[in-house]
């Protein structure tokens, strides 16, 4: 068997599988969100540990199994969201605070205006967005009292959401992370495939901070927290990459779209990293044996979360699963249009002002209507990226593997394969996060000879293919990209004018 543990924006879950990548127990645990100011999110990095641990356990008890049956544990994580703890106790100084947040944004802005944007895009594929872990980082470094001066001393351990889960399964005796996550840090050299000491100067933050990188398949560490026996972590992936590996997306060309709290595709590019003049992020793929493979990938902020915002926000529905009954009561929305920016906008745009933004609506609009535009505005996010990867990338994609909770909605499929006007797949086991970890995992112990074998076990579902005449399409394309201009910068309009003395 082998142990997932996937970490993941809203819950921590733990799945076990077999040697045919069969689920044999499962676990999940939601956990609270914090929201301590506008565009602020945080966590709490304890409550995190303990539902993993929670979950790990249970699913073990429910696959039947004892902890000596675990040939190994994989890691997947949500990726950016990052903590600083004390190395001694391993007592956080601050809640984590989470890919999400905005708080940084003037930051990130005044760091473009002083022209270094560009080294960062050539080092880390990335962009500077408040999205990525370096200016979460400079927050804490300066505003928790104490922080930077126990940094400097070398008593503090910094890490992304993978790094805290080993510290803590070894107690403290590993600070360890692996190349997919920390090229998400705006901190990691993509092409030397280590830290930088550039970026580390430019954010003022001391390498002392940093865990070790280490491959994403391969016995790292060991743990005994589970029994007696040692088990070994051979697996670490941040969340999205460990998808694309869980969907077999392993050759150039190949790509894949999750549906998680946010929309993340990915596309396969080999073992060259590739500029995106699109803006799309270059990141590492993963790293096995030492040698580092790489994605284009694009960041969609708001995918089930535009659906919660309907659960929770706007009181429309009470379960997330009802949004496919609802959003089918109508053909169409009616000419309303979400833009669901409210986390700012991401690939290919950029916009940390963006916010959501609802057009179009009359007095004939239903909860039908506001329910069919979300999932629309969650699609049509996703072409956007398409689009651009497209072009980037200068192929024709075939296919996109789909996954994630979102990906269950036959609806929001079809619509998503209508306005991409390419087929979507579907695979058997949509759990590819924790699957993707697993497969890391497993060949990194030897239960699986090479990913020839983990690619035969991979079958196909459901096929969802365009059925949407291109005339329509291309209407549903024009008045989103109507929709998005209005969206695009509405913080900065709302701000207060600056006053000259």
């Amino acid at each position: 068997m082998i142990l997932a543990m996937d970490q993941g924006t809203t819950s921590s879950r733990a799945i076990v599988f077999d040697e045919q990548l069969q689920v044999r127990g499962l676990a999940q645990q939601e956990f609270q969100q914090y929201y301590p100011q506008g565009g602020w999110v945080e966590h709490d990095p304890l409550e995190i540990w303990q539902s993993q641990l929670d979950v790990a356990r249970k699913a073990i008890d429910a696959s039947g199994s004892t902890p000596g049956d675990i040939a190994a544990i994989g890691i997947t994580n949500q990726r950016e969201t990052v903590l600083i703890w004390d190395r001694k106790t391993g007592t956080p100084l601050h809640n984590a605070i989470v890919w999400q947040d905005r708080r940084t944004s003037e930051f990130c802005r005044q760091m473009k205006e002083d022209g270094h944007e560009e080294t960062f895009r050539q080092k880390t594929g990335l962009v500077l967005d408040p999205y990525f872990s370096a200016s979460k980082i400079r927050w804490l470094l300066d505003h928790v009292e104490g922080a930077r001066q126990a940094a400097e001393e070398g008593k503090l351990a910094l890490g992304t959401i993978d790094t805290w889960l080993i510290w803590n399964l070894t107690e403290g005796r590993s600070h360890l992370t692996d190349a997919t996550n920390a090229s998400r840090t705006l901190l990691y050299n993509i092409h030397t495939a280590d830290w930088d000491e550039e970026l580390l100067s430019l954010w003022d933050i001391p390498r002392s901070l940093l865990p070790e990188t280490t491959d994403s398949s391969g016995t790292c560490a060991k743990t005994s927290l589970f029994g007696n026996t040692p088990i070994s972590i051979a697996g670490i992936a941040g969340d999205q990459q460990s998808a694309l590996f869980g969907q077999a997306c392993f050759a150039p060309g190949m790509a894949k779209c999750t549906y998680g709290t946010g929309c993340f595709i990915l596309l396969n590019i080999g073992d060259q990293p590739r500029a995106s003049p699109s803006r799309l992020l270059t990141t590492v793929a993963w790293s096995i044996d030492g040698e580092l493979e790489y994605a284009l990938e694009g960041s969609v902020f708001m995918g089930g979360a535009t659906v919660q915002w309907l659960r929770d926000g706007l009181g429309i529905i009470q379960n997330a699963t009802e949004v496919e009954e609802l959003a089918g009561q109508v053909d169409d929305t009616g000419g309303v249009v979400l833009v669901p920016a409210f986390a700012g906008l991401g690939a290919p745009y950029w916009n940390a002002d963006a916010r959501g933004t609802l057009v179009g609506m009359t007095r004939g609009t239903s909860k039908a209507h506001i329910a069919r535009a979300a999932l629309e505005g969650i699609a049509l996010q996703v072409v956007n990226v398409v689009e651009a990867m497209q072009a980037d990338g200068g192929i024709d994609l075939k296919e996109i593997r789909v996954d994630g909770g979102a990906s269950i909605n036959n609806l929001l499929m079809q619509i998503q394969s209508d306005l991409l006007d390419v087929p979507l797949v579907r695979p058997m086991q949509t759990e590819s996060t924790a699957l993707g970890a697993a497969c890391l995992a497993g060949l990194g112990v030897g239960l699986w000879a090479s990913r020839d074998d983990l690619a035969s076990i991979w079958k196909e579902d459901t096929r969802f293919t365009p059925d949407m005449p291109s005339v329509e399409r291309e209407s549903h394309l024009k008045r989103w990209s109507q929709a998005v201009e209005r969206a695009k910068d509405w913080e900065s309009f709302t701000k207060e004018p600056e006053v000259i003395l």
